[in-house]
């Protein structure tokens, strides 16, 4: 199974970004894919999950201003970011658990397979 991220970049705060993470050689039809970031000097933090049936997981620092959502046929997962600030910033890594719940994914930030990650920078 190989994840791979893409839509990274720097962005001014207040400013918007998409991420995009295609799963390729995931054959099982149930899967939680999220979205994890982790800035430096800090632990990896769970951003939103969403399962293959629809049910999503977001933490509080991003409600409101992310949205999580999927293609199941394309086995991609996307996060519209908008509003972004500083904190935001950090590596962005895609994770896809075979079993499970999207807020158990969240909180315990166990992934089956994860991608190599993106960058995220927001200035201020």
């Amino acid at each position: 199974v190989q994840l791979v991220e893409s839509g990274g970049g720097s962005v001014q705060s207040g400013g918007s970004l998409r991420l995009s993470c295609v799963a390729s050689g995931y054959t099982d039809s149930y899967y939680c894919m999220g979205w994890f970031r982790q800035a430096p000097g800090k632990e990896r933090e769970g951003v939103a999950v969403i399962d293959s049936d629809g049910v999503t997981a977001y933490s509080d620092s991003v409600k409101g201003r992310f949205t999580i959502s999927q293609d199941v046929a394309k086995k991609t997962v996307y996060l519209q970011m908008n509003s972004l600030k500083p904190e935001d910033t950090g590596v962005y890594y895609c994770a896809i658990d075979r079993a499970g719940s999207s807020r158990r994914m969240l909180i315990t930030r166990y992934g089956d397979y994860w991608g190599q990650g993106t960058q995220v920078t927001v200035s201020s």
